[in-house]
């Protein structure tokens, strides 16, 4: 059996039409409970992935667009997301409430999220209703009309989403992290902008961001349900053929698909704390450092770190911060990755007058990793919560189509699930230990929300 599938998307498949699609390729084969991993690339570059899923009678389609909030610039900070919301305003066949109400009279779900690094809009669906969320998702990505009167009014409405996150300060301190960690920069900035940067992008601008990345080689579409992956092929091609007509999409020519993100470096981070002063009830926090990227070998490492040091009830910060001293409600680490940086970081919520207490708690477990590294009850807890909870991430058709459609445009390789339980279950003791050295000796960034005044107060 195959276990890992690469590939530089160099779309070598002949032109196709419904008649004769292009040729497809098994990235991996069925197994028990699941059908074979397949793969079509689409004239003009658009990529097609499905895993079929025999036992169950619902199916999930969605498409991955390569774009996020790291693609754009201090004049069109926000564009991304404000994207995802135009989409669903309306198409040449369909008005914005023909959009969410045909997918909703089947009892199914339509969304759209946006990221640092990509998009998606998917439906999830009866397997019966399987060409209706096909036709519906196609026509959203390939024919927005993204109309003067329609940015003006998402303009409202994308304001007040960025007023209520303001008024969540658990959400604010995780932005206020990432600026402290990586500056002024893309990776740095709100996913969403800000309000003033959502003020000022015009309808032009916006547009042209569209235009630009919602192109064939930079689209894939992942399927995962009870489905027959030749006809999820037919009903994607049929429904980009018909927003292609009147749009910018093309589907002609053998156009080889855009290769996973590369960057040549890593973006600037540093160790700036970042204090908001605000009458709060609870205080927030996040510290932290540069992590690894998303291919580098130590994420297994990291990520069983992670889990040992606060990644739940058993965890050492949860243990000593929550339950032996009841000095916080939340208080865990995790880990970020992208493609040329990530982070690690820790997050706590307490009372304003205990969070020195917390703090200092926390750097002495993290002091404690380096010096000690875990043991070996540790190490299997760790490995055992990974392996558990990435397989029961992955019962429903959702999860499985966003496995699929990370795999083809983020990553640029597909592992069997076999696979990466086998490496999760070969990191060793020394490995994370050498990779708590190597990342949390470094002077942290601090991102604070409460009553507060001095940030150096935090940051020694």
């Amino acid at each position: 059996m195959t276990d890992r599938v690469s590939f530089s998307g160099a779309g070598e498949q002949a032109p196709g039409t419904t008649e004769t699609l292009p040729s497809t390729e098994t990235l991996l084969p069925g197994s028990a409970g699941a059908g074979a991993l397949r793969r079509t690339v689409l004239p003009g570059g658009v990529r097609v992935i499905t895993e079929a899923m025999p036992s169950v009678r619902s199916a999930t389609l969605g498409v991955w667009v390569g774009v996020g909030s790291r693609d754009e610039g201090p004049q069109t900070a926000g564009a991304s997301h404000f994207l995802e919301h135009l989409l669903f305003k309306g198409t040449a066949r369909r008005s914005a409430l023909d959009i969410s109400a045909s997918i909703e009279a089947v009892g199914g779900e339509i969304n759209a999220f946006t990221t640092k690094e990509y998009t998606c809009y998917y439906a999830r669906v009866l397997d019966a209703d399987l060409p209706l969320a096909a036709d519906v998702i196609t026509d959203v990505v390939s024919s927005a009309l993204i109309r003067p009167q329609d940015v003006e009014s998402e303009r409202g409405v994308i304001l007040e989403e960025i007023a209520m996150a303001e008024d969540d300060p658990g959400d604010v301190v995780h932005d206020e992290f990432a600026l402290a960690l990586f500056g002024d920069t893309p990776l740095g900035r709100p996913i969403a902008g800000t309000a003033a940067s959502v003020k000022g992008l015009t309808r032009d601008q916006i547009a042209e961001h569209y235009h630009r990345h919602y192109a064939g080689p930079n689209l894939v579409v992942a399927a995962a349900g009870n489905l027959e992956h030749d006809r999820v092929v037919e009903l994607v091609y049929e429904g980009l053929s018909r927003g292609a007509a009147a749009s910018h999409l093309s589907l002609e020519g053998a156009v080889a698909p855009y290769g996973p993100r590369q960057l040549t470096s890593a973006p600037p981070s540093g160790t700036a704390t970042r204090l908001i002063n605000r009458k709060t009830e609870q205080a927030h926090v996040v510290f932290g450092v540069p992590g690894v990227h998303r291919t580098d070998d130590r994420r297994w490492a990291l990520g069983v770190l992670a889990a040992v040091l606060g990644g739940g009830m058993s965890s050492r910060l949860f243990q000593e911060v929550r339950e032996k001293r009841g000095l916080a409600y939340s208080v865990y680490s995790y880990a970020s990755q992208y493609a040329d940086a990530g982070c690690f970081g820790v997050y706590a919520g307490c009372q304003p007058k205990r969070l020195r207490e917390v703090l200092g708690l926390c750097r002495a477990e993290i002091e404690k990793l380096v010096e000690d590294g875990i043991t070996s009850d540790e190490l299997a807890l760790g490995i055992g919560q990974l392996r558990g909870g990435m397989v029961l991430g992955l019962e429903d058709t959702g999860s499985r189509m966003s496995r699929i459609g990370k795999g083809e445009l983020v990553y640029g390789e597909h592992l069997s699930v076999d696979a990466v339980l086998d490496l999760i279950s070969g990191v060793t003791l020394d490995e994370v230990r050498a990779v708590a050295g190597q990342l949390l000796t470094a002077a942290p960034a601090f991102a604070v929300i409460g009553p507060y005044k001095d940030p150096s107060a935090f940051a020694g």
